[in-house]
């Protein structure tokens, strides 16, 4: 009779419970609390209170900027992954700690930060301003402030893979004549590209529900520099709950639409690895 493995945790049924208890309490029941009370509200009201005209100017900045800053997550998060991961040079692991960053950072004191290095008088600001590059109070500070918040997922995500790579293919394609760019294409693209998606859809789901950086370098001007999230506060300190709830459900749709997205990349990812 074969012996079953020796497993150091309690058996499936205790663990299995555990977990289905835990997150029913963390994550089902609030957000079956948001849908069942959204549900007094008719299907007109919703859309009222979910799509005017300001709601929708600030789903336009935040799914904008948020497409914006992930993009260049993808791509600069990209080009750091692979200097840390690819060279040893003086400073390498302060610079890979710095990537956390943001993780250890209060939102809030990164938005003030960003806030006072971009306005007028900032130490880059004041570079900045005079060619027009206005940093602070613009949607451009809120690309910014996403693209803080945003970088470590796109590097963390990468690295492990990059580590991983057999660099004996890169070296058997040189050998057979291929160049630097054709060994990137055929070779070293096709394998990343799965994990830089999954990156980039993190650092994108990431920057749609950023509040804290933005309020103090975005301004907070209504159909200019608002964010959602924000507008779901401002809609709650004027207790107008059904408002923010509107405007959450809608938030969160497509949060779990990413979600749905992201579970897939890492499938295909998985698939692609193997095959």
């Amino acid at each position: 009779m074969k012996e079953r493995p020796h497993n150091p945790l309690p058996g499936l049924g205790l663990t299995l419970g555990f977990t289905v208890c835990y997150l029913s309490v963390v994550v089902l029941l609030p957000v079956a609390a948001l849908v069942l009370k959204s549900l007094d509200l008719s299907w007109g009201e919703f859309c009222d209170l979910a799509f005017n005209k300001r709601a929708l100017a600030a789903y336009r900045l935040t799914f904008g900027a948020s497409l914006a800053a992930a993009l260049a997550n993808a791509l600069f998060g990209t080009l750091l992954a692979w200097v840390l991961v690819r060279y040893r040079f003086p400073g390498r692991r302060f610079i890979d700690a710095l990537v956390d960053f943001p993780f250890a950072l209060p939102t809030a004191v990164a938005g003030l930060t960003l806030g006072n290095l971009f306005s007028e008088n900032g130490w880059l600001g004041q570079f900045l301003v005079p060619w027009g590059i206005q940093g602070a109070f613009t949607p451009l500070g809120v690309v910014i402030a996403l693209t803080f918040v945003g970088l470590p997922f796109s590097v963390r995500t990468l690295q492990p893979v990059l580590q991983a790579f057999d660099r004996g293919v890169e070296e058997a394609a040189a050998t057979l004549g291929a160049g630097r760019l054709r060994t990137f294409l055929t070779i070293i693209a096709p394998t990343l590209l799965p994990t830089i998606l999954t990156g980039f859809a993190l650092a994108f789901a990431r920057a749609i529900g950023e509040y804290g950086s933005i309020v103090f370098i975005s301004g907070n001007l209504p159909f200019e520099t608002e964010i959602a999230p924000y507008l779901i506060v401002m809609r709650l300190e004027q207790y107008d709950y059904a408002g923010a709830m509107a405007l959450a459900i809608v938030l969160m749709a497509v949060s779990f639409l990413l979600l749905i997205t992201i579970n897939w990349l890492e499938r295909w990812s998985g698939h692609f690895e193997r095959a």
